[in-house]
Parts: C-alpha cells; structure tokens; sequence
C-alpha cells in the first residue's frame, strides 16, 4: 500500500491519498537529478514483485478467506462477540484480495491502466480500508481474549454480541471516511507515454505526489516542502492512531493473558493447557502479521517522507528507496493471507463450527433436541463466549 495512511484528514491538492503511503516519489524515467546525472528506471523489478506478489495473495487470500467466511455464516447462529470480530475481518480480506487482480493487470501491462476511473479508485481505496480494518479488528480480537482469560465473570457482561457489533460499525465508518481521499486521486493520461496510470497520482510542478508503484522518480525539490511538511504531519497522526497505539494495546493484552495463565493454579492441568494452546496461537499469529506486514510498511514510510527532505539524495539511495517502497507494500497487502490462520488456529471454536458444518444432516435433523427445554433456557452468548475463549473462562 503506497498511498496515504487512514486515519487522517487529507487535503486533495497534494494529493495525499497517494503519497504518505508507501512513501513513494514520482519519478520519470531517465530524469536529471540535482547534480546532473539521471537515475534509471525501476519499472520492471515494480511490475515483476508487484504482479507476482499480488497473484500470490489473491489466491490465497481468496481460499482462505473465502472459505472461513462460508463456516462463518453457516454457522451463523452459533454467532458470539468473537465470531462478529472474525466475520467482519474475513470480510475486509475479501473485498481486499477481490480487486488485487485488477492491480496484477496492471503491472502486467507496465503500468497500462484498462478498467475505468471508478475501479481506479476502488483499487486504492479498499487495499487502505483492508489495512486499518485488518489492524482495529485484530486488537478488538486481543482485547475480548483478554477480557475472556483476565476477567472470566465481567466478560460476560462487558463482552456481548450487540457490543461487537457496535464496535464493528464504528471501526468500519471510521476507517472508512478516513480513507476517502483515496477515491479522489482517480486514472490520468502520462503526457509522457500517453499511457492511462492508476494508482500513481500526476506531477505537479516541484509538488509532486507520492505514487504507490515505487517507480522512477526525479530527485525531490525544494517546492514541494511545504506540502512535504504535510505529509509528515499526517504520516505522524497515521502512524500513531493507526499502528502504535494498537500495536501497544495488543502488547498490553498479551502481557495480561500470559501473567494470568502463568499464575492460574485452581483449574486442572488439561483445561490450562488447552487454554494456554489457543492463547499462544492467537499471539504468535497476531504478532507476526504486526511485525511481517504492518511495521515494515509504517516504517518504511516514515523514512521515505524524511528521506525526501534531504537535498543530497544520490541515484543509488533513491532506487534502494523504491525498491524498498515495494516490498513493504507486498508485504503490507499480505495480511489478507495471514488473518485466516486467525481463524482456523486461534483457538477450538472455528474447529468446532467446521466440524460441525461437515455433519450438516445432524445440524439440519436436531430440530426436537434444540427445542428442549434445557436448550431454551441455556444462555446462548455465555456458551458462545466459552467456546470461543475456551476453558480460561472457567475459575
């Protein structure tokens, strides 16, 4: 992801939605830079990493994806607060990984765009949704797991179904409005190659944008610091709201739920050990796919914004720079292929609605065992929060 980050208001004129992110430059091809000579071209190592990288997430972000959404709603009325969370990440995975093959298209044709202005936008647009949406729901995720292990007896009552949907809505109107700039910045003509661009925002005299493709570029020029100082303002408020303070929360919840399993002596071994299975799962999980995708990304970022700044940028600085611009950006849309590990190991419920799911005669013929009386007054969400949270609940 290359353009801007949500959460931050942006202002069309700079272009914004196409430049904190992967922190690109706008770079032509053969370009003097400030001393005179001419940086090369980047264009086929972008096209190669990028339509190779993106075939590869699409299908496994596709499959995975596709398929625990489909366990997901069909087992639907088996619904708690942690399956509302995973439903709606498997959903922003696969509006995500569903437009990917428009972009392998692209870099297919070097950077020939053949889809309309409207997919344009839509391309850059739900890639940056997918991002923050994956980040917010996963540290809703740690935060009910801790709530489920740490407090067991005020879970219950601060972890409901209608809460997760309300935190749901609110995650997705957030993100959602803060990455509108990104519909903004739609094809454009290259007078130069009389190619049709996307995802690469036209040059603007010294001003120019920061494309996500990490292709050639002229070195930065002074014009273009004020808009740069900007962009480094945003990138801050981004990088703060977007990464840090719900990386530090995870972090946090991680903490809690180890001390508490470490230091839990009235349960018996076998329901502390499955506990501490399902626990470790979801951190190491949910760790990897912050340090893989999200870190490289936000840092790489930042560095590029201050490495625009300088005056004295050389050839060979500015292509290690993009290709570094690259790499980060497949690395940050690869989180679509790591959330269904979320899924299928975080803990025994997804196991068990999929075990389920494969006995669909007796889901379908249980209809005088469910309308019991013992299934009607057995409280629906507190079996739910012990099947998603496992034995942790039990004191």
């Amino acid at each position: 992801m290359s353009e801007c980050l949500p959460p931050a208001p942006m202002v069309p004129e700079t272009t914004f939605g196409h430049t904190i992110s992967p922190s690109g430059m706008v770079l032509t091809t053969d370009t003097p830079s400030d001393n005179g000579t001419h940086c090369p071209s980047i264009d086929d190592f972008r096209n190669q990493v990028y339509s190779t990288a993106y075939s590869i997430i699409t299908v496994f972000g596709l499959v995975g994806n596709g398929f625990a959404l489909f366990v997901l709603l069909r087992t639907f009325r088996q619904r708690s607060a942690f399956h509302i969370y995973m439903l709606n990440l498997a959903l922003s995975d696969l509006f995500c990984v569903s437009v990917l093959p428009l972009r392998v298209i692209y870099y297919v044709n070097k950077g020939q765009w053949n889809h309309g202005d409207f997919l344009c936008r839509i391309s850059s647009y739900t890639l940056y949704v997918n991002l923050y949406c994956s980040v917010f729901f996963m540290t809703a995720m740690s935060v009910t797991r801790f709530l489920a292990i740490v407090y067991p007896v005020q879970n219950l009552r601060l972890v409901t179904e209608r809460k997760a949907r309300i935190v749901c809505i609110c995650i997705w109107v957030f993100i959602c409005t803060t990455s509108m700039p990104f519909l903004m910045q739609g094809q454009h003509v290259d007078p130069i190659t009389n190619k049709t661009k996307c995802f690469e925002p036209p040059e603007r005299g010294g001003n120019q944008g920061l494309p996500e493709h990490g292709g050639n570029q002229t070195l930065p020029e002074r014009s273009g610091n004020q808009g740069l100082s900007k962009l480094m303002a945003l990138n801050y408020f981004s990088l703060v709201v977007g990464f840090i303070i719900p990386f530090l929360v995870i972090m946090l919840c991680y903490a809690g739920i180890t001390r508490a399993l470490l230091g839990r002596t009235n349960v018996s071994q076998q329901k502390q050990r499955a506990t501490r299975i399902k626990a470790i799962r979801m951190i190491i999980i949910v760790t990897v796919t912050f340090l893989v995708s999200f870190m490289p990304y936000h840092i790489q970022r930042t560095l590029h914004l201050h490495f625009m700044s300088r005056r004295d940028i050389k050839c060979d600085e500015l292509i290690t720079m993009q290709k570094s611009v690259v790499v980060t950006l497949c690395l940050a849309a690869s989180n679509s292929c790591f959330d269904p590990l979320l899924y299928f190991f975080s803990g025994e419920n997804f196991r068990h609605r999929l075990s389920t799911f494969r006995r669909p005669s007796a889901a379908i013929h249980s209809g005088p065992r469910r309308a019991t009386p013992s299934s009607i007054l057995q409280p629906l969400e507190e079996n739910d929060q012990q099947a998603c949270n496992g034995p942790s609940q039990v004191t």
